[in-house]
């Protein structure tokens, strides 16, 4: 191997010249940072390297050759690492240790070939890289040789410190605009996908309370749970109290717990950096991170596994995610809103949740009531779902005759909302067929796929039935003035009970009164009563 005039090996110069080149080649960051590390080896001979980026008070490994896995997703705090603070604070003069050096190895225990190798003599040379006079990392190299760092130059090692950080701070910036750039794309999507849900539709009572509620909370910053039944529209609650908020022009991200693979269930919450399993391939942010600024809506959050549970607890706490494989501590604002169909307080009582999640997650409890319970809006609703089916099958005007819109006012939806929708999607393409592009669709109760209500009984007569069917069961007289709610609630809690005593399950009571099993298992609790065969 040569030398030229000005001291420096041809070896030496080719390395130079080769980080010169890639400052101006197109490499994502990460080949970057490899490439970087590759050309230092070949003219630093060592059995150990790492290329370390300085974050605050820490440097962080951004490549290594000949580490453990363990070494390179630590992150060092450089005052807990003597031989680092040394390298640093020589601020670009190449730092040499004497091969019997007492000072602690940062990497001791975690040389790939033999763990145990840099705990005995052996050669350490650390570099300060610096770029327009600002440390931005370091280079350390460990040979088992401990001569083996003696005939390097110091002005050369100088010199490649300094173009090695010019190197480094470019891949930092380019792995920067990476970062917002996947993020700005991931975050777009998921606005995307918002756009396209149905707004919050009611003119009822219970709709009306919601909606005082979701105004009071979302003006605040507290935890929300959003508890109800399946398909009772608890994700278009959540992006209402999000539109209500100071978030409201920062992003709505949305994680459906119950599809979480248990496998990648971390990574997808907390993000996790390249290497830390199979197929992850670069770093990336989880949905906390994502969401930071903004809202989390964690979907079906009674469904998280128990392994799962408390790190995001410790996430809520804190307010810090700790991407998979990697020490590095990521803060994040997150208003967090959750949502479950399950009683979270029993499966509290059952041990299948954890209380003190469930009291971070259910600061303001808020429940969005059946559409059974708010039959006034099923007419609106109806009419919105055909008018959207209408559009995405490039209709004219939908309309939905008398007979269909009581059929579906009568039905008890055991489906909630998502069921009244699809039904009515339905309902809306049998209508349309052989109708011309843009010709107008009337739907009638022959285009539902709903059974007729027990005894043919129309839902405009529902309210009239109910008084008569309490007068016939010969309550006790009320006291005048009594409103008519409570006599047919009273009526209802007769008619439930006797049917109850009558037979033998629930099942069977529930064929009798002509409602769904879980329909009546809900109104049973409201009403207090108890079937026959509880052990309560």
């Amino acid at each position: 191997m040569g030398n030229n005039p000005g001291g420096f090996t041809d070896a030496g110069l080719e390395a130079l010249l080769a980080i010169s080149r890639d400052l101006t080649a197109s490499f994502n960051a990460s080949d970057r940072y490899e490439r970087l590390l590759s050309t230092l080896r070949r003219v630093i001979p060592c059995d150990a390297a790492c290329l370390l980026r300085l974050e605050g008070e820490a440097l962080v490994p951004v490549a290594g050759h000949g580490l453990s896995s363990l070494a390179l997703s630590t992150r060092y705090k450089v005052q807990a690492h003597p031989r680092l603070s040394a390298i640093l604070g020589a601020r670009g003069e190449a730092v040499r240790f004497p091969p019997d050096s007492k000072l602690p190895d940062p990497f001791d225990g975690q040389l790939l070939n033999d763990p145990h190798a840099l705990e005995h003599i052996h050669a350490c040379l650390g570099c300060a890289l610096t770029e327009g006079g600002e440390v931005v990392g370091a280079l350390t190299a460990d040979a088992l040789e401990p001569r083996a760092f003696d005939e390097l130059d110091p002005r050369f090692l100088a010199t490649l410190g300094a173009l090695a950080g010019a190197a480094l701070r470019t891949a930092s910036l380019i792995e920067a605009l990476e970062e917002r750039a996947e993020h700005s794309g991931r975050v777009a999507r998921e606005l995307l996908r918002a756009s396209s849900s149905s707004p919050l539709l009611g003119a009822s009572a219970p709709v009306a309370r919601l909606m005082e509620e979701i105004a009071l909370v979302g003006a605040s910053d507290l935890a929300v749970l959003i508890t109800g039944e399946t398909g009772v529209g608890k994700e278009l609650v959540a992006r209402a109290i999000h539109a209500a908020s100071r978030r409201r022009d920062e992003p709505l991200i949305q994680v459906n717990c119950a599809a979480l693979p248990e496998a990648i269930a971390e990574s997808e919450l907390f993000g996790h950096v390249a290497g830390a399993f199979t197929g992850a391939l670069r770093d990336r942010a989880g949905k906390f991170e994502l969401a930071s600024g903004g809202t989390l809506f964690l979907d079906e959050v009674g469904e998280l596994s128990a392994a799962l549970q408390p790190k995001l607890l410790r996430a809520l706490q804190q307010g810090e995610v700790q991407r998979v494989g990697s020490d590095r501590l990521h803060r994040v604002d997150a208003r967090v809103i959750a949502a479950t169909n399950r009683d979270l307080a029993a499966e509290v009582a059952a041990g299948r949740f954890r209380a003190d999640l469930y009291h971070r997650l259910a600061v303001y409890p808020l429940h969005v009531p059946p559409l059974r319970e708010r039959r006034e809006d099923v007419a609106l609703l109806a009419a919105h779902f055909a008018d959207a089916a209408g559009r995405r099958l490039g209709l004219g005007r939908v309309r939905l005759a008398e007979t269909a819109r009581e059929r579906l006012a009568a039905f008890d939806w055991p489906g909630n909302v998502r069921e009244l929708e699809n039904v009515v999607s339905r309902a809306v393409l049998r209508a349309s067929r052989g109708r011309h592009p843009r010709e107008a669709v009337n739907v009638d109760v022959r285009h539902l796929d709903l059974p007729a209500p027990r005894g043919g009984m129309p839902g405009r007569r529902e309210r009239e039935r109910a008084e008569e069917i309490a007068e016939g069961l010969q309550l006790p007289p009320s006291p005048p003035g009594t409103p008519l709610s409570e006599r047919l609630e009273a009526a209802r809690r007769a008619m439930v009970g006797q049917a109850l005593a009558r037979n033998p399950t629930l099942a069977a009571a529930a064929r009798e009164l002509g409602m769904h099993r879980s329909n009546l298992h809900h109104l049973v609790a409201k009403l207090g009563l108890r079937p026959k065969g509880d052990p309560r």
